[in-house]
């Protein structure tokens, strides 16, 4: 009979307490979005089901062998009845607000760096919607492919990134495409920011000899309310600066912007920066 003492001390038992610890921790704040949003547990429930069985599918299975309902089974603790089950279930389809926020945000980011876009101090130009070159819809033709102008225009004026100057053309207000008026634009953002920070955690516990991402925070838990506004002014200018300057790197290095560009394979890569903030509690470490 194996020894409940021996157990606990081994590593693996101490590594799934750690775990469960964090997961709760990573749940609360998403659990609150979901009764937020109407989700069920059920639906949720679901969803946690099918992930495990893309998962275990994809990415579980001895190799050259081909992956089995039954070892599913045992890598993911559901009967193959739920698998089956779960494998028959269509995926939530976000591949409408995800497109559009990325061409949204490639038009945003071809103004502030593409010169033709600039003015002679190397700030984004007001642009003319249609007409003399360089056009707003130049601009969208450039960098967001086949969708109007008219459809990009309207998408950055709801969200506060654009407005509209007497002479009737169109001035960037903002360096950052961030979803404002719609809900669903703004949680389709939690699909893939928190899906990229938690893939980094997961390359930095678990690749061994890989070279580790950068992944840090600086946090202090006594700071005085007034502090806080100047923080966010100051977390505000200088991220942005920062993300700025790698946008610009990046873009000489993408093969999409820049058909000079040279090399091989195909990797996405990039840099994301958030700020928090909440009340201090005793229990909360």
């Amino acid at each position: 009979m194996a020894d409940p003492a021996r157990q606990r001390a081994h590593p693996a038992f101490t590594h799934r307490q750690i775990l469960s610890v964090a997961l709760q921790k990573m749940l609360l704040p998403l659990v609150r979005i979901l009764l937020r949003s109407g989700i069920p547990y059920g639906l949720f429930a679901d969803i946690a089901k099918q992930a495990y069985v893309k998962i275990a599918s994809e990415e579980f299975h001895i190799s050259g062998r081909k992956q089995t309902v039954s070892r599913m089974a045992v890598i993911t603790g559901l009967t193959r009845k739920e698998i089956s089950r779960i494998k028959e279930i269509s995926n939530v389809d976000a591949a409408e607000v995800a497109d559009r926020y990325n061409r949204a945000a490639r038009v945003i980011s071809g103004w502030v760096r593409d010169a033709r876009f600039l003015d002679k101090r190397g700030k984004p130009r007001p642009l003319p919607i249609e007409g003399a070159s360089p056009s707003f819809s130049e601009l969208v033709k450039e960098f967001s492919g086949d969708v109007p102008a008219r459809a990009i225009l309207d998408e950055l004026v709801n969200v506060g990134g654009v407005e509209r100057l007497k002479d009737g053309r169109i001035r960037l207000i903002t360096r950052a495409y961030i979803p404002r008026g719609s809900k669903a634009d703004k949680l389709g953002i939690l699909g893939t920011d928190v899906k990229h920070l938690i893939e980094t955690i997961d390359h930095n516990v678990h690749q061994q000899g890989a070279e580790p991402r950068f992944q840090r925070k600086v946090e202090y838990d006594n700071l005085p309310v007034e502090a806080l506004k100047e923080l966010r002014e100051m977390n505000a200018k200088h991220s942005q600066a920062l993300l700025e300057k790698i946008d610009r790197w990046m873009a000489k290095h993408d093969r999409d912007s820049d058909a000079d560009a040279k090399g091989t394979g195909r990797k996405r890569a990039g840099v994301g920066i958030y700020y928090f903030e909440e009340d201090y509690k005793e229990d909360d470490q």
